[in-house]
């Protein structure tokens, strides 16, 4: 049994190139689960590009794309998914916020007209196919439907849905985009991380600056540790990094989020997980993707 993921973009909001946003990367939201051979893409911001090359040299022609939401920064890497524009491949995508405004096919398809894209959908010569279901459904995918996915409603203006992906004892969640009531811990999202082995939340912010952003639709790194302490889940991935935050503020940001708590880490493009081996004390920890003296400081002060 092989359950692995990578990220692939793990920024918020828009992509940032740039010499300042070199080691946690500037791609925005997508991460590739392999679960004995299936892929689960989730989201479809910028990192689908290089995700979509990957795919392209390994020879892959199935995935099944889950989408949290809609919003510009999750899917308009998929333009750019080469992939897609393949025959002879097949992409299930699926979305749990857009049954009852149109489905999910609608909006994929409405970012690839014209004025805003000048290729439309139909240049894909792809098998693609289109499934809506409801937030807080639970789903059999992979094949015989051997691959468990839970889905959860999130807080997040026009919908969100996070996912727990379940196979072989093992869980994975993804919680991008929502927003936290201070002192109300989100029931539904603690029902999705219970004892899961990781957990991908978004954490834009830090609690100092969450109160300017009310409404917004996004959380706090704090929140995700305290959410993972009520579920016992076992690692938190810092994730969905705000634009404005490079990566000298990262490297600070790891920093004190691993003092807070040991199970957290920064997600980092690029990075790759094996959930087998999370509790292996051999393995390379996550927290190792900082770089140079930062990450030897960390070491020093975490024991």
């Amino acid at each position: 049994m092989s359950f692995k993921l990578k990220f692939w973009g793990v920024r918020g909001s828009i992509a940032c190139p740039g010499r300042d946003f070199v080691t946690y990367g500037g791609n925005t939201s997508c991460v590739e689960v392999a679960i004995d051979g299936e892929r689960f893409i989730l989201d479809g911001g910028t990192g689908i590009r290089n995700l979509g090359h990957w795919l392209s040299k390994k020879d892959v022609r199935q995935a099944t794309i889950l989408f949290s939401h809609t919003h510009w920064d999750h899917i308009n890497g998929l333009p750019f998914f080469a992939p897609a524009y393949r025959p002879a491949h097949e992409f299930r995508i699926m979305a749990g916020h857009l049954a009852d405004a149109g489905g999910v096919e609608r909006v994929f398809a409405g970012q690839m007209q014209l004025p805003y894209f000048p290729v439309l959908v139909g240049a894909m010569q792809a098998s693609l196919s289109y499934h809506d279901f409801r937030a807080g459904e639970t789903l059999a995918l992979g094949r015989g439907g051997t691959v468990k996915v839970r889905t959860a409603p999130l807080n997040h203006p026009n919908g969100a849905t996070g996912y727990r992906i379940e196979h072989g004892g093992r869980a994975i969640c993804y919680v991008t985009d929502t927003e936290h009531v201070v002192g109300a811990p989100d029931q539904n999202i603690l029902r999705l991380i219970e004892g899961a082995d990781l957990v991908i939340y978004d954490c834009t912010y830090d609690d100092a600056e969450f109160g300017a952003h009310l409404g917004w639709g996004h959380s706090s790194w704090q929140e995700g540790i305290r959410l993972c302490r009520l579920a016992n889940a076992k690692r938190l991935a810092i994730f969905h990094h705000d634009p404005d935050h490079d990566d000298r503020y990262m490297d600070r940001l790891a920093l004190a989020a691993r003092r807070q708590w040991s199970g957290a880490f920064v997600a980092r493009e690029g990075t790759k997980i094996d959930l087998r081996r999370l509790d292996d004390e051999t393995a390379p920890h996550p927290l190792h993707t900082l770089t140079g003296n930062v990450a030897q400081l960390a070491d020093c002060q975490t024991g």
